[in-house]
Parts: structure tokens; sequence; C-alpha cells
């Protein structure tokens, strides 16, 4: 914990960006994803990504390689949707434990070839948390506004399991990510504290949620000093916004996180925002162009990349951060 701690003292950490823009690169079958071990699996396997840890590691290896490579100091671990809510979708709500185990494990051991080859630059792995495809507050259905799709102990329950493996597996750091409801992201924070109280551990803590359109809130309502109103009282690493919107519409929310926060703050934002077939076409020196403005404005202490964006961005915005010192917060909490 205090080698992030002081790193991030000392400079901009650059996070990675999109695994799932990286592995459709691959252009992965049904047969792949299954790999030998799930051939005969009776349920359709393909889009699971989190499985290909399991089924096809080297990929998942080549796309942490790379991205540290173009200049990261942190990668995610390939567990967005590992938790049994999430794989409930796939049938594999047992094998939960085991994907963010080899998927941590596999961070892992690449972080730390980069980290013996420059150990002047010592690399990170962040255990991915997802918000997963429910929220405890509001209801799916509109003719049942009280109804609820999952409950705050639901997700407690599944979270504890993630955080679990994704620390056995030797991730340094937690990043809860693109949190659209803000109770779910209380379950998981709760879940972490569950695990650091009763292994007598400390580990350091993300919070990165999603502002959804141009009201300025995530979508279940809360505006940006709600949300950090809500998730203040851990003592977190960092705070910040990732995906839903490009670099350019997620400055003003950044400008307003920084007012009123004394956290380190991230910003991990799309490749703008996608077209009409689900693409992003802003390119690195684009979104470079506009991740210079929150570093001249000494807004960000972390900085990284979200749907669309591959290593060449990620290496053009960490040319960029290098330039810079780390955001100072000048708010009073």
């Amino acid at each position: 914990m205090s080698t992030i701690q002081q790193a991030i003292k000392e400079r901009i950490l650059v996070l990675d960006g999109a695994m799932g823009t990286m592995l459709q690169r691959y252009n992965f079958s049904e047969e792949d994803f299954r790999g030998e071990r799930f051939k005969d699996f009776p349920h359709s396997l393909k889009g699971n990504n989190d499985l290909l840890s399991l089924t096809q590691p080297v990929a998942i290896a080549e796309v942490h390689a790379a991205y540290y490579e173009a200049g990261a100091d942190i990668v995610e671990t390939n567990t967005f949707s590992g938790t049994t809510i999430g794989m409930a979708d796939y049938h594999m709500e047992d094998l939960v434990y085991e994907l963010n185990y080899e998927s941590a494990k596999i961070a892992r051991k690449v972080a730390d070839e980069f980290t013996a080859k420059n150990p002047a630059k010592p690399r990170f792995v962040a255990g991915s948390i997802g918000p997963t495809n429910r929220t405890a507050s509001m209801s799916p259905d509109v003719n049942d506004p009280g109804y609820r799709a999952v409950t705050f102990d639901d997700l407690r329950i599944a979270y504890k399991q993630q955080v679990e493996a994704l620390i056995d597996g030797g991730s340094d750091l937690l990043l809860v990510e693109t949190i659209f409801d803000t109770l779910n992201a209380k379950a998981a924070l709760f879940a972490i504290e569950e695990v650091k109280t009763e292994r007598g551990i400390d580990i350091p803590i993300m919070v990165s949620g999603t502002i959804t359109d141009a009201s300025g809130r995530t979508l279940s309502g809360q505006t940006v000093e709600a949300f950090l109103i809500s998730v203040s009282h851990i003592p977190l690493l960092s705070v910040g916004f990732n995906c839903a919107l490009g670099a350019d519409l997620l400055k003003p929310y950044l400008q307003t996180l920084s007012q009123n926060t004394s956290f380190n703050i991230s910003a991990h934002p799309n490749a703008g925002l996608p077209n009409a077939f689900g693409e992003y076409d802003e390119t690195p020196a684009e979104m470079q162009a506009q991740i210079r403005g929150y570093l001249e404005d000494n807004l960000v202490n972390i900085i990284g990349g979200c749907c669309g964006t591959t290593p060449d961005h990620i290496r053009l915005i960490a040319e960029a951060a290098s330039e810079f010192k780390p955001r100072v917060s000048e708010a009073v909490m």
C-alpha cells in the first residue's frame, strides 16, 4: 500500500484502457470462449469476457502487457462482471472465486515482469469491481415502483466473494467502477471493509462513478456532490468518473468533484461517444488534446481510458501526463 501511496504523490498515475475493445480484436468464437474445459457446457458462453481468464489466459496477459508497454502504471483485472449476480447470465455462479483469483494472478504476473524491468516505475494491479446488471435503488418494473431485483445484502455477499478472490490473487488495490447506482457501490464498499476487518489488512480503494448523460447525474439520480457525499465515509485512495461520456463532456463534472474533495481524483473517459454502430471514433491524438485540458487545470491524480480506448490512446495520454505534476487539492472536506 505504501508504494502506491508514495507513487501517487510523485506523479500522475496512468490507468489502462478498455479490455473489451482489445478482446474484440481477437474475434473469439463460441469455441474459443469455451476452450477444452467448457466444450460441453449446456449454455452459450460467447460474450463472457471474464471467462477468457480461464480459457484464453495468454490473450488476457497480452492485453495487460500492451497497456503496461504503453506507459500504464495500473492495469485492471479482467473481472468487470465477476460476481455471482453477473455470472448468473451464463449459469457460472460457482466459478466466481476462480475467475477473480486467476484474473488477478494473470495481471500480477505481468505487473511483476514490468516492475522487474524498471523498478523505478512499479506497476500495480487494480481488482476491477463492476456495478452488476441490477440496481438496488430502482425498480426494473414500471408497474411496481417498490419492487427491487436485488437487495443490499445480495450485493454485499456477492461483492465479498469477489473481493476475497481479487485480494488472494494479488491485487494491489480495488477499483469499484462504472457506478450507476451508489447503493450498489455502498454494498461493495461495505463488503471491502468487512474483508479488511476480518483479515486485519488495509488495501487502497478507488471509487469511480458514471455520469450517464447531460443531466450531470448518475442513473439513480445523484448529482456529483451527492455521489461524493455518499462514498466519502470510506478513506479512499481516489474518487472519480469513468465511462458514458468522452473526455470533453466529462470535464465539468471532474471540475465540480475537484472543488469539493481532498481525495485524489481519477478519470477514465470513453474515446468520445459511440457512433451509430456502437463504435468509438475518437483518435488517440484527439483524446490526448482533451486530456491535456484536465492536466493543465490540475484536475486529476489518475488518468486512463474506458470504452473504445486502446494502448495507442494510453500511450499518448501517458506522454501528456508525464509533463505535469499530480493534482494538489485546495478543497476542504
